[in-house]
This record gives C-alpha cells, structure tokens and sequence, in this order.
C-alpha cells in the first residue's frame, strides 16, 4: 500500500462539549512522532469535532513527513452547522497543505448514522436498528439514504472545493451507495464479519476495480475474545449512562490481545494483496475506555476499545514512561508488518 496509517483522534464533540477534555499538542506531537518512527506509518487521519485542534495536529503530523488525512467528524449537527464545519476545517486544511505536506481532505464520516435527517431516530443506536431493520424492506431503506446521502455530499464537496484545492473523499459504510463521481479517492469503513468473512477479500477487490484509489478509512477490532467476529460492534458490550458516557462492561469479558492483533495483521495483507491505496487501522488511542486491571472485570472498558494502546489510568507506562498508555500488542503487529525501519 502506498500509505499505512492510524486514525488520530482530537476529539469528538457533541453538544458543544469535547470527549477529550485536555488536549497538549506537545503531547500530540509526541505521539504522532511515534506513529511515525515506532508504529512505522506514513499516514495518519486525523479525527474530531474542533477546527482549532485539527489543524494544530495536523501541523505537527506534516512537519513530521506524516501524510495528513483531515477529518472533521461531525456529530448531532444540523446540516448547515455541518457544511459551516467543513467550510472553516477546509480552509485550515488548505493552510496545513500550503506548508508542503501532503493533505486529503475527508468530508465527513458514516453521515447517515452520525447526523440527524438521513434516518428516523434521534441517537445513532435508533438509526443503526431503522438502517438494519426488517430486511424485506432493506432495499427500499437503502435506496432512499443513498439518495439523500449523495443529495448532501454534492453540496458538501462544492462547499470545500472553494476552500480545498487537495484531494478529498468521503468515509463512507457500503450500504450508502456512494457516487464517487466528484471525489479523488473511494473511502470505505470496513470491518469483517461472519457474515461478510468468505466474500470480503472479493469486495475489497470490486472497489478496487472501479478504477480510483481505493482507501480504507476504518477498520480493526476491540479487545476480547471474540471482538474480530463482531466487527464494528465491539463497543456494543458497553453499557452507558443517559449522557453517552461509558459506565461499565454489560458482562464479564476475556481480554484476547492477540486476537485483536491478528485481525489488524490479516486485514492489512487482504489490502496489500487487493490493490488498495492507503489504509488507517482504528484507532490509536480510544480515551473514553481506560485499562482497569484491577477490581470487578467488567470495569475494564479497554476490553470494549478498539485502540491499539491501552490508556492507563492515575499512571504513565514502561514502554514510554512519558505516556498514559502502554502498547497492545497490535501496535506491534502494525509495526512488523511495516518491516524494519527506514
């Protein structure tokens, strides 16, 4: 693959409040020098809800050689506060480029599960069950979503392109029905499942063949036994508060490391092998779900996360003792199958 990366997050912010309280770019900076040196990625996309924070991450991921894929994530917006974001988050972006780094401008995310209108529900579960519903019906539901989707994306990719003069795509789920037409890149979040296991290194390749790089914008696995399975149902196990807030695992779950870090591996070898462009594992660090080794299981939301470290609580690591984290063990698995240093 041209370009191997991590997605990043800043941040998401719902309601005008941040999920990530404090952000350091010293801290940033640190970390995405070692997604560049020690994860050994080219590329990192770079998520959140704060123009401010993308574009001082990005800053530093190109000052450091890292490709940038800006990728403002709006959640619970209205629409025109969506195209407001994109506008200011373009205009940053187009800065960031202008330094000489290579930019790809990602005009929003799974819009018709993040974002009110697309679906009946007012809470991205509601729309997930409207979506997935009663399947004699499926078609006529994903015919009429794909139809306002692409409506909405038409007008988002002018409302960039007037700020923008990079490439940019879409991330997109493949029940969408996306037309590629005005973007640079087919961008797909992509997770495998039973379901979906013995057809999966064939769909990849149809992508591939219709004749634009093909990125894969989401993809991995949590952190029990069984997680890879599931895939981008793993924060399912999660029991919440009424504010989102993650309370406590909904059952007592085995932590499989190593499961969730060959799925990584044997997800990237299906790319490499199918042709696709660039591909960002999810996700670097999920702060919302420490590691809680100690006391009741179910505690520990780290086994619920999809981030390739373990955040840590009231401590720094061993590994990089100026961290809050520590490395799973498929954060090595993305650095062997990088190869040695460069």
């Amino acid at each position: 693959m041209r370009a191997r990366g991590v997605t990043y997050d800043t941040g998401f912010v719902v309601d005008g409040v941040n999920a990530l309280p404090g952000f350091d770019p010293d801290v940033t900076a640190r970390e995405l020098q070692i997604i560049r040196d020690d994860l050994r990625c080219n590329a990192v996309r770079l998520t959140g809800g704060d123009p401010a924070r993308l574009e001082i991450a990005a800053t530093r991921a190109v000052d450091l050689g890292l490709e940038v894929w800006f990728s403002p994530y709006p959640l619970e917006l209205p629409g025109d506060d969506v195209l407001a974001l994109f506008a200011d988050c373009a205009a940053r972006a187009e800065r960031v480029r202008l330094r000489g780094g290579e930019v790809v401008f990602v005009v929003g995310a799974e819009l018709s599960l993040m974002l009110p209108g697309f679906l009946p529900g007012t809470t991205l579960e509601e729309r997930v069950r409207q979506l997935v519903g009663d399947p004699q019906s499926l078609p006529e539901r994903v015919a009429r979503v794909s139809a306002s989707v692409n409506e909405f994306l038409v007008e988002a990719v002018a409302v960039v392109r007037r700020h923008f003069t990079g490439r940019i795509t879409y991330a997109s789920i493949p029940l969408e029905r996306v037309d590629w037409t005005p973007f640079d890149i087919v961008s797909v979040d992509l997770y495998r499942s039973p379901e979906v296991a013995d057809r999966f290194a064939e769909g990849v390749r149809g992508l591939v063949a219709q004749g634009k790089p093909v990125a894969i914008t989401e993809f991995g696995a949590a952190t029990y036994q069984g997680a890879s399975a599931d895939g981008a149902r793993g924060l399912e196990i999660v029991e919440n508060d009424a504010r989102g807030i993650p309370v406590r695992l909904k059952g007592e779950y085995v932590r499989d490391e190593e499961e969730q870090a060959t799925c990584v591996r044997e997800l990237l070898e299906i790319f490499d092998s199918e042709g696709v462009d660039s591909a960002f594992v999810f996700l670097f660090a999920l702060h919302s779900h420490p590691h809680r080794p100690d006391g009741d299981p179910r505690d520990d939301l780290d086994l619920a996360s999809y981030g390739i470290v373990k955040v840590l609580e009231n401590r720094r690591g061993d590994t990089y003792p100026d961290m809050i984290w520590e490395p799973k063990l498929a954060f090595r698995a993305i650095a062997e199958y990088a190869g040695p240093r460069r």
